[in-house]
């Protein structure tokens, strides 16, 4: 569903990506996991066009991700920010609803409305929630609304970025639940960005170790144990020693 081909990004000096390879087969969950600023956030942005590659190629469904309809190929993804990034000022179900309510995607609004109280539903979140404001949620709630409004518009394609940052232990845990359950549901491609490794364990079904701008080992979740990739090994085990240099 989603290739990117020797993707090289730089910003000046700054080398990102500097020549990332990655597959992600269609109705697979994907977790590319990596350190902070390694350029996973930046491998995304490229994939969804707000960043352009420097070189390099990125193919969705087979075809050149920058080009053809820019509408058409964004209505394909839902996303789930890591802060959130729910709208102060509209409430719960318009949040929920944002793209069935303009652009191609619009329906009327009654039943824009009826889809996401679905949608509250279907993460856990009561009819009532709808009318309320994000200032009134607490972290786990807008996380779910998150969620109800990445799944709104029933995309191919949904993107994690960071779902679990912030969250107690307990509600990381229902929220990894939600999204693997959802992301079978619908037959979605999933891709997730995380450092969480319970995240990882429990949304899987394979991982990808970006370090120094190049995916360092790919495969299957049940082979990450045993990679014998000393980047995936002292990542996974948080050990300080290692090819992966500590900010001391």
């Amino acid at each position: 569903m989603i290739k990117m081909d020797n993707i090289q990004k730089s910003f000046g000096s700054n080398h990102v990506l500097r020549g990332l390879d990655l597959e992600i087969e269609k109705g697979s969950s994907m977790v590319i996991i990596g350190g902070s600023g390694t350029g996973k956030s930046i491998a995304l942005k490229c994939i969804l066009g707000l960043v352009k590659q420097d070189s390099g190629t990125i193919t969705v469904d087979g075809k050149d991700a920058a080009a053809g309809d820019r509408d058409a190929f964004l209505a394909r993804f839902g996303m789930l920010f890591q802060g959130g990034a729910l709208f102060d000022s509209l409430p719960v179900w318009q949040n929920v609803a944002f793209r069935l309510l303009r652009g191609s995607l619009k329906r009327p609004r009654d039943e824009a409305r009826e889809i996401a109280v679905e949608k509250l539903r279907r993460v856990g979140l009561k009819p009532d929630v709808a009318d309320r404001f994000p200032a009134e949620l607490s972290g786990g709630m807008a996380k779910r609304v998150g969620l109800a409004r990445a799944i709104a518009a029933e995309p191919e394609i949904i993107f994690f970025d960071e779902p679990t940052t912030g969250l107690d232990p307990i509600m990381s845990g229902v929220i990894n639940e939600l999204i693997r359950e959802i992301v079978v549901e619908m037959g979605a491609t999933a891709m997730t960005i995380t450092h969480d490794m319970t995240s990882v364990r429990a949304i899987a079904d394979n991982i990808a170790m970006l370090h120094d701008g190049i995916i360092q080992w790919t495969g299957p979740v049940s082979q990450m144990d045993n990679s014998g990739n000393p980047y995936l090994d002292q990542f996974i085990q948080g050990k300080a020693d290692g090819p992966i240099e500590a900010v001391r």
